[in-house]
């Protein structure tokens, strides 16, 4: 049969069907992923959508690594949400590529370990790489030849050869079943532990003592030991990648994203926050302060229209021959709000006043005045610690530590703190005055007060209530919040700073 023509027209309708094909399918394949990071919470936008697809038709997916960080260019727009992408995209992909997928009854690919054979033809091996070659046919490694191929993999850098090991050492020591219902982290740690990276480290250590030609100075020492411990976390990613991978194969991109689907850090609940969730919360707190305060300060200066100025409409109409052609306006000039900050900071409900007060401290140039005060059954003011000092957390340290909040028993007495609040402080309030409480009002059963609620509505401009439970809880046990809440101008669920920044931005 003679070889088609050079633009030979069937030729290049058959190559533009297959390049509509395969342009089709990225397309699937993208709208998926992109469908898994909103589900994650990730806001995506169409044009955002358009960028991606046309950044991936530069890049093949067989280079994992610019493939995704082409996406997480065009797609990733706050530093915060990286890890939430990174989860998505690793189980996600997890199976995608002859690299990356999972042989039936849980079998490395084949021809994955065929480089091996050759593992000590340059001498490094030392001799104990005989017999290694058997894993180029996938068949299991003996734990001597598996370490021997993890410490060449590290000697070397060799990220290829990591991988086979990494794969290698999860199949001879995590114990992975089908079906059951065990988490990754179990698996991890039955691997880590059979692999003795420490001890390994140590050998790496020694082996490169003995290649240097000269002791190692104290720095080189230094060095070489970051980089190794640089070279054995890769090698923890790779063996934490190919159980996602297994995992995966075992129950489904979709089961597997919702498991390993990590909240952003907007989305973090503060009663519920584990220690790590905590500090990415501290760190996503200072951009969200920083956005707020410019967007307070241009709503104010960008009110709408007040009333029609009549005399000054007139005055003006005169060099038109009396024609009112142009209207003027009274602008407003809308004042910066007082703002009272009365604080439950019992129990769980802690966590959620420090990020309160962390948040209307650090934007308090959008009011007035600030005043803070905390409670338990005991109520102080705590202004005084946020004055003078630009470190807030060390602020809420002294909050915590040193205020005076304890009456009796220093179990919550919403009604007590709020009456000696109302005796020594409602005098200050004013019409200028906006109070945000902050708590649960589970009250332990005592006397409500909730006069003392009725009569800051009164005198000041607006009352509000924070509570960091979900709105379902409310009112239930002695939760006596909705009592409170029929003299407050609005009661808000906050659980999270992306609820909290919804209403800072409607405080102003």
């Amino acid at each position: 049969m003679s070889e088609p023509a050079v633009g030979d027209p069937a030729t290049a309708q058959a190559e533009a069907a297959a390049g509509a094909a395969a342009g089709d399918a990225l397309l699937e394949l993208l709208s998926g992923f992109i469908v898994e990071l909103r589900s994650a919470g990730l806001p995506v936008s169409l044009t955002e959508n358009l960028d991606a697809m046309a950044a991936v038709e530069e890049i093949p997916m067989e280079d994992r690594s610019a493939f995704k960080y082409a996406l997480a260019a065009t797609l990733v727009k706050n530093h915060a949400h990286w890890r939430a992408f990174e989860t998505v995209f690793e189980v996600y992909f997890s199976l995608r590529g002859s690299e990356y997928s999972v042989g039936e009854d849980g079998e490395l690919a084949p021809g994955e370990l065929d480089d091996l054979d050759q593992m000590d033809a340059d001498g490094q091996g030392d001799g104990q790489g005989d017999g290694q070659g058997q894993g180029g046919s996938g068949d299991n490694l003996t734990p001597e030849e598996l370490a021997q191929m993890l410490y060449q993999s590290l000697m070397r850098a060799d990220q290829g050869m990591m991988r086979a090991a990494a794969r290698q050492s999860v199949k001879r020591y995590a114990g992975m079943e089908p079906g059951r219902p065990v988490g990754g982290t179990y698996y991890l740690y039955r691997t880590l532990r059979n692999l003795d990276l420490d001890g390994m480290l140590e050998q790496l250590m020694e082996a490169a003592r003995q290649q240097a030609p000269d002791n190692l100075t104290p720095l080189e020492e230094r060095l070489e030991h970051d980089e190794y411990e640089s070279r054995i976390e890769q090698f923890k990613q790779e063996v934490e990648a190919e159980i996602r991978r297994r995992l995966v194969a075992d129950r489904g991109v979709e089961a597997m994203a919702k498991t390993l689907r990590k909240p952003l850090p907007e989305d973090i609940d503060f009663m519920h926050a584990s220690r790590e969730e905590m500090i990415s919360l501290r760190k996503a707190l200072q951009p969200l302060t920083r956005r707020l305060a410019v967007r307070l300060a241009r709503k104010r200066r960008h009110g709408r229209k007040g009333s029609l100025d009549f005399r000054n409409t007139v005055r003006h109409s005169l060099s038109y021959g009396g024609v009112p052609a142009e209207p003027k306006f009274r602008y407003p000039r809308p004042s910066k709000p007082e703002i009272f900050v009365i604080a439950d900071i019992s129990g769980s409900v802690a966590a959620f006043a420090r990020f309160t007060l962390h948040l209307v401290h650090a934007i308090a140039g959008q009011f007035s005045k600030v005043r803070s005060f905390v409670f338990i059954d005991g109520i102080d003011e705590v202004t005084s610690y946020f004055e003078g000092t630009e470190d807030i957390v060390e602020a809420i340290h002294r909050v915590n530590t040193e205020a005076d909040v304890i009456w009796v028993d220093g179990h919550s007495d919403y009604g007590h703190a709020f009456e000696v609040f109302w005796q020594r402080y409602g005098r200050d309030i004013g019409p200028k005055t906006t109070v945000m409480i902050l708590g649960d009002a589970r009250n332990n059963y005592h006397a409500s007060q909730s006069w003392v609620i009725k009569e800051m509505q009164h005198k000041a401009r607006h009352v509000y209530w924070l509570n960091p439970e979900p709105r379902a809880y409310w009112d239930t046990g002695d939760s006596i919040v909705g009592e409170y809440g029929v003299h407050c101008d609005g009661s808000f669920e906050c659980r999270n700073l992306r609820q909290l920044e919804r209403f800072v931005d409607h405080l102003v």
